[in-house]
């Protein structure tokens, strides 16, 4: 029989995911939020990164507000733009607006960074699997960036939880791998994969 007639399309695995981060209590959402970050400080990579691209929680992501605080980093956040992502430098004082899809962002006007000061990208995910490939929200803006010279060989972290952290998921041929996958049980390097 047909194996790949049993996986569920990435429509409907990530409904079924999105609704699960969703259900979880918001104690248990903080609790696990800082167990990942506090995996992701304790991580060489990420100590000796300067400029972090990182992103603000939205429908119960993992929460990284934590980290933020850290001024030993440089801190980026993505503003939509047409269908690409551009990045600004952001620091804890620094306002934010609701952009395209509800979703927190820097001002326009903020500085903005050049993928030559980047050392590394946390991205937010619907899941991850053990090859380090990436469910995201189906908009592609982070398959594109990924996929783009000038990002191409940047370390990347995809950030999720432990059940969204899966064995296999259905990938296309312009999928990229990620370097590494966090989640609160520990941070897991796929590099070799690559």
């Amino acid at each position: 029989m047909n194996e790949l007639a049993h996986q569920p399309d990435k429509a409907e695995l990530r409904r079924s995911l999105l609704k699960t981060r969703q259900s979880m209590m918001e104690t248990e959402w903080r609790e696990k939020s800082l167990s990942i970050c506090t995996n992701l400080l304790s991580f060489p990579l990420f100590q000796q990164a300067k400029t972090i691209l990182a992103y603000f929680s939205f429908r119960q992501e993992p929460d990284l507000t934590f980290l933020f605080t850290n001024t030993l980093h440089q801190w980026g956040f993505p503003r939509c733009v047409g269908n690409s992502l551009c990045w600004h430098i952001w620091k804890p004082q620094d306002s934010v607006q609701r952009g395209t899809y509800g979703i927190i962002e820097p001002h326009p006007n903020a500085p903005t960074i050049v993928p030559t000061e980047v050392d590394l990208i946390l991205l937010p995910s619907v899941a991850c699997d053990k090859r380090g490939y990436r469910l995201g929200y189906g908009g592609g803006y982070y398959d594109r960036l990924l996929s783009s010279p000038e990002w191409v060989t940047k370390p990347t972290i995809g950030i999720v939880f432990e059940f969204a952290y899966l064995p296999q998921l259905p990938i296309e041929p312009w999928d990229m791998p990620l370097s590494n996958v966090c989640t609160e049980t520990g941070l897991n390097n796929h590099l070799f994969n690559r």
